[in-house]
């Protein structure tokens, strides 16, 4: 049975123990916790949710939300319209028409379809809305472990290139990547250094709430996301796909159920859209309903709602990339639903493919499939689709970050989407005029082809087939397009070197095993932290002395040297020690060699 989270963790957690959440690496073969849990495993602690503390004085039991469509602009009489027929105006959004109301009458939505001027009513849920929607209690703020002391490169990584992708390219610090989740640790050693307060925010219940960490997690499926996305590469723990973007929380789950309603998804795609997101990761589908079908009023507003959210995104040029869920079931041949609605009794319905799994299924997604732990296998739980999925990522025991400063292996396509939407990072870091098509084309173009395995559920070529879309996403081609050489050997020196005033220092890193000369495009990986550049001289040694300068006293007062140079040294033996010399050549700034690498 597929949960609504599309990287199910927390009841995981709950059946199979805390031992999970290891602050050390967790080996391939060991299993790892599933986003696809029973519902009647978490069908209790959505219930317990419900019974909150005392009701603030505007909540009373019986509350429901609806999604009231109309024109997108002035949604004035449809709000006053609300207010007169018994509903209150929780929340509006006018760029797209959708207005968020809230009523305890159960004649409510039938009385507002026949307003002039409204086009869809649905109610977004099947139990009560929690009383906590209107005095939302902020998450709390876990205490962080202590850091690890080792940054190995994963398999998850090596899959998609992404360890050859960071020498070229480790994404910029200008785009920003939402985590549209449960939630994100942002005090996370692994996470902190990435993390965009300015814009993360609260969506749960629908309506924004912009409180300092109200974006944190209320779970730690959105952590373990999000360090997927952009861990720092910094020799702690975990290393994302695209280590170099920023991150920014929408939380759109709701504390206890941890479900993720249509206003909830509406209002973070909105604030995607609003906030310069270019890439958002959904590892989710819209509660209660696993598939909202148009010939049922409630779910025809929802899939109205959040589709016109998902394209007021898209056109604010934000690309979302969405799980495609762990029911191992065929998307493109749906013919029945036994687990919906998740957030009260499930009952079975027969359904076609009218019925959308969203936002996984709407028009410009990416839609992404989970690859076993070979990289060229479906993973047994992973849905999948002629024409649905668009592209594949590892997906099965994938190593990232989760609350209070720890880590964890996690299977799912959860799992599987933030590779995705990292790759998608580098590509508009490495593009920044891509708009929400040209990286959805890429990501397809560049992804390497994967053949049916023997099994008739896939359909298909190599090129592109039911079970891997197009194939599995490409880190190193997002940055250097296909002319580009594949790098070789990578060295890297983690050791932090302090550079004090007006003081020179070096770094060294011993190459073996390459043979012959360095190559004319020797790739310099930098990473300097230092208040004031334009006091920084930075010269790479060759093992025979001879010196090729990086950086000269340029940049003024810009903060930090992140920067790949390449370099012409072909007429260098690859082979023996090879310096980063940095020179501080004035007072009052100082700063730190954090780590640098070479790729022959």
């Amino acid at each position: 049975m597929f949960s609504h989270i599309s990287g199910r963790t927390r009841l995981a957690a709950a059946l199979l123990g805390t031992g999970l959440a290891l602050a050390g690496p967790v080996s391939l073969a060991q299993a790892a916790p599933l986003d696809n849990e029973p519902l009647s495993a978490y069908t209790a602690n959505a219930r317990a949710a419900q019974q909150a503390p005392a009701a603030p004085a505007a909540w009373a039991a019986g509350t429901r939300a609806y999604l009231v469509i109309t024109a997108p602009g002035d949604t004035t009489a449809v709000r006053n319209a609300v207010a007169a027929n018994g509903g209150s105006v929780f929340s509006s959004f006018d760029a797209i028409g959708v207005v968020v109301a809230h009523s305890t009458s159960a004649s409510f939505a039938a009385t507002m379809r026949g307003v002039a001027g409204v086009q869809k009513v649905g109610a977004t849920r099947t139990s009560d809305v929690p009383a906590d929607a209107y005095n939302p209690a902020l998450p709390s703020s876990p205490s962080q472990a202590a850091a690890p002391s080792t940054e190995p490169v994963r398999s998850d990584m090596t899959q998609i290139k992404a360890d050859q992708a960071w020498a070229v390219n480790q994404g910029s610090a200008t785009v920003k990547v939402g985590i549209l989740d449960t939630g994100v640790d942002d005090q996370h050693q692994d996470l902190a250094p990435n993390f965009n307060a300015a814009d993360s925010v609260s969506c749960a219940y629908g309506k924004p709430d912009t409180r300092a960490g109200a974006w944190r997690d209320v779970d730690r499926h959105g952590t373990h996301v999000a360090g997927t996305v952009a861990a720092a590469k910094n020799g702690k723990g975990a290393i994302g796909v695209a280590p170099g973007v920023k991150i920014s929380s929408v939380r759109i789950a709701e504390p206890g159920s941890t479900l993720f309603f249509a206003e909830n998804t509406i209002c973070g795609l909105v604030w995607a859209g609003d906030h310069g997101f270019k890439v958002t990761n959904n590892s989710y589908y819209t509660d209660p309903w696993q598939f909202n079908c148009p010939n049922d009023l409630d779910q025809a507003a929802i899939l109205e709602g959040v589709g016109r959210a998902q394209a007021y995104a898209d056109g604010k040029g934000s690309l979302q990339v969405a799980a495609a869920g762990n029911s191992n079931v065929d998307l493109a041949n749906k013919t029945s639903d036994t687990s919906s609605p998740n957030d009260s009794t499930p009952v079975s319905r027969t359904i076609t493919n009218d019925c959308l799994d969203i936002p996984a299924e709407l028009p410009g997604v990416v839609t992404v499939a989970a690859n076993g732990t070979s990289g060229t296998s479906k993973a047994s739980f992973s849905n999948y689709g002629r024409d649905v999925i668009e592209v594949s990522a590892p997906g099965e025991s994938v190593y990232s970050t989760v609350p209070g400063g720890t880590y964890a292996s996690l299977s799912g396509t959860s799992m599987a989407s933030p590779h995705v939407a990292g790759v998608a990072a580098l590509l508009v870091s490495a593009n920044p005029a891509y708009t929400p098509a040209d990286l959805r084309a890429k990501l397809g173009e560049q992804a390497t082809d994967l053949a049916c395995p023997s099994d008739a559920r896939c359909t298909g070529t190599t090129a592109k087939n039911s079970f891997f879309g197009e194939g599995r996403v490409d880190a190193l081609k997002a940055v250097g397009g296909s002319t580009t050489p594949q790098p070789g050997k990578y060295f890297e020196n983690l050791t932090d070197v302090t550079v004090p005033d007006n003081t020179t220092v070096e770094s060294a890193i011993t190459v073996s095993g390459v043979t012959g000369n360095a190559p004319a495009t020797l790739k310099v990986g930098v990473d300097i932290k230092h208040t004031y550049i334009g006091d920084l001289k930075v010269d790479l040694v060759a093992p025979d002395g001879s010196v090729y300068n990086l950086h000269n006293r340029t940049g003024s007062s810009t903060d930090n040297i992140v920067q790949t140079y390449t370099v012409n040294a072909s007429s260098e033996v690859a082979n023996g020690v090879w310096k980063l010399r940095v020179g501080d050549n004035a007072s009052a700034d100082t700063g730190k060699i954090d780590a640098w690498n070479l790729t022959f």
